[in-house]
C-alpha cells in the first residue's frame, strides 16, 4: 500500500482507468517523446554525477559484466521455453522483447529506491544501456537461422535483413546515445555540474516521471484488448517470466556480493520487457512475427505487473537475501 500511494504510481493507475473507460484523455506523441528523452537525459546525468564521485571500481566491473551476462542468458532461456508454445519467429520476437529492458520500469525502480533512502551506483544506468542490444541481436540471428532451415533467403516482401544495419541501429539509437552522452557529461562536469543541473535533473524529475507514467497507463490500457484470445500459457508466461528472471538475477547478485540497491536494479532490468526499442526494430527485422503478441504481452501485462507489484517485491526479496 505504501508503494501504491506514491504519486507517480497513482498517476499510472489513473491512466489505466482513463484508458479502460475510453476517456478522450491523451498525451500528444511529441510530448510523450519529450518526456521519454527528458527522463533518459536526467537518468544519465544522475549516473554520471554519481560515477564522478565513486570512480570506476572492481565492483562496477562486476555489476556491468553481470548485466551483459543476464542480457544474453534471458533471451536464450526465453526462446527455449517459448519455442514449445509458438512458431520460431514469434518465439524469437517474444524472447527478444523479454530479454531486453524497459527504461521506464528501471527509472520507476530507481525512484522507489530513492524514496526509501537506498543508494545505488551511478553505473547502473550504463548497465541498462548495455542490456538493450544483445536480445535484438539474438532474435535476428535466430530468425536468419530459421529462414535458412526453411530455405528462405529473404524476409517477406523482399526485405533482406542486414546484420550490419541491425547492429548500427542497436548501438546508435538516439535514446541510448542520449543516455550515454548525458552520463559522460555528468562524469566530466562532476560536482559543479550537479549543482548547476539540480533544478533540471533533480527537482523536476519526479513530476516528469508521474506525467510519463500517466501516458504509460493510457498505453497499457489500449494494449489490454490484444491479450484477448491468447493462450493461458502465454498469459502465465507474461507474469511468471519476470519473477523467474528476477530470481536468477538475485541468485547471481548473491554469489557475486553485489550491493543490495544495485541488485534490485539488476533484478528489475532482468524482469522487465521492452515495448518501444525492441518492437521498433523487430517490425522490419522479423516481419514474420506478430507485433500484437509481443507488444500486447509486454505492455499490457508485464509492464503493469512490474510497476504495481514487481518492483516492491524485488526490493523486498533483495532486502531479505542480501541484507
Amino acid at each position: 500500500m505504501h508503494v501504491l500511494v506514491d504519486p507517480a504510481i497513482l498517476f499510472f493507475v489513473f491512466g489505466v482507468f482513463a484508458g479502460l473507460v475510453k476517456s478522450n484523455l491523451e498525451i500528444p506523441p511529441a510530448i510523450s517523446r519529450f518526456l521519454s528523452l527528458y527522463l533518459l537525459m536526467a537518468l544519465g546525468l544522475k549516473g554520471g554525477f554519481a560515477l564522478a564521485q565513486s570512480g570506476l571500481t572492481p565492483q562496477v566491473a562486476v555489476s556491468l559484466s553481470l548485466a551483459v551476462f543476464l542480457a544474453m542468458l534471458v533471451p536464450w532461456l526465453s526462446y527455449q521455453c517459448l519455442r514449445r508454445l509458438l512458431s520460431g519467429f514469434d518465439a524469437a520476437a517474444l524472447a527478444a522483447t523479454y530479454g531486453s529492458v524497459s527504461a521506464v520500469t528501471f527509472i520507476t525502480a530507481m525512484n522507489h529506491l530513492e524514496t526509501h533512502g537506498l543508494a545505488y551506483g551511478g553505473h547502473m544506468a550504463a548497465a541498462m544501456a548495455l542490456m538493450e542490444s544483445p536480445a535484438i541481436i539474438f532474435a535476428v540471428l535466430m530468425a536468419n537461422r530459421l529462414r535458412g532451415q526453411s530455405g528462405a533467403q529473404q524476409a517477406p516482401a523482399g526485405q533482406r535483413v542486414s546484420m550490419g544495419k541491425i547492429l548500427h541501429e542497436s548501438f546508435t539509437d538516439g535514446a541510448q546515445l542520449l543516455l550515454l552522452g548525458a552520463m559522460l557529461i555528468g562524469m566530466v562536469s562532476g560536482e559543479s555540474g550537479q549543482r548547476a543541473m539540480q533544478p533540471f535533473s533533480g527537482d523536476l524529475f519526479k513530476g516528469m516521471l508521474a506525467f510519463f507514467l500517466l501516458d504509460m497507463g493510457l498505453m497499457a490500457a489500449r494494449n489490454l484488448p490484444g491479450l484477448r484470445g491468447q493462450s493461458p500459457w502465454l498469459l502465465a508466461y507474461g507474469l511468471l517470466a519476470p519473477l523467474v528472471h528476477a530470481g536468477m538475477a538475485l541468485g547471481l547478485c548473491w554469489l557475486l556480493e553485489v550491493p543490495q540497491a544495485d541488485a534490485v536494479l539488476l533484478m528489475v532490468l532482468a524482469a522487465s520487457a521492452s515495448y518501444i526499442a525492441v518492437p521498433a526494430v523487430l517490425r522490419y527485422a522479423l516481419p514474420e512475427a506478430n507485433p500484437s503478441l509481443y507488444v500486447g504481452l509486454s505492455l499490457g501485462l508485464t509492464f503493469p505487473f512490474n510497476i504495481l507489484l514487481g518492483i516492491p517485491l524485488y526490493a523486498g526479496l533483495a532486502a531479505q537475501v542480501l541484507s
